[in-house]
């Protein structure tokens, strides 16, 4: 588990604490209640500052115990994801991967909560049947994570292919 929080939870963390650092220092609040934006494509990617106090799509924004459960829902669970892993519910590849962006994803948010009493949401897409909610790198990696998790549920724990030709090379050949 260490490799996979140094190489994969590790940098996407300081990925998102470093972008939600230089959002803080760049966009000013207020002006507008999305703040200030910068188009990045016109008409369909903008950068701005939000801050958000609840979770997915701004539910529970603004409710004054938010940051409490919330901040409590992440600690329960790394710690559950941490058991989880000791009890090997994560033997496939996609598993992993999964649990190591949700450290990253659920880390990066937890760490907002802590330090500023929101989390920072900076990126805004228009996809023009609807304006995409806005989210930041952790929220990325938990919704990858999600996806993850849903098409390992589906994989059978496989065998490696080192394994695999470890067990063809001591089998007999031949009828």
């Amino acid at each position: 588990m260490l490799k996979l929080l140094l190489c994969l939870s590790l940098p996407l963390y300081v990925l998102d604490q470093v972008t939600k650092f230089w959002i803080l220092h760049k966009f000013p609040e207020g002006e507008t209640p999305l703040g200030l934006e910068t188009p990045v494509i016109d008409g369909f990617f903008w950068l701005h500052r939000l801050h958000n106090t609840g979770v997915a799509w701004g539910s529970f924004n603004g409710a004054w115990w938010a940051n409490y459960v919330f901040g409590a829902v992440s600690l329960t669970a790394l710690v559950f994801l941490s058991i989880m892993w000791k009890n090997g519910a994560f033997p496939t590849k996609a598993g992993k991967t999964a649990v190591g962006l949700l450290v990253a994803g659920v880390l990066g948010n937890l760490t907002d909560r802590l330090l500023h009493g929101y989390v920072v949401d900076f990126l805004r897409f228009d996809l023009k049947f609807t304006m995409w909610p806005s989210f930041n790198v952790a929220d990325s990696c938990i919704c990858v994570a999600a996806g993850l998790l849903f098409i390992s549920a589906w994989q059978a724990p496989g065998e490696t292919k080192k394994e695999t030709e470890e067990e063809d090379k001591t089998q007999p050949k031949g009828p």
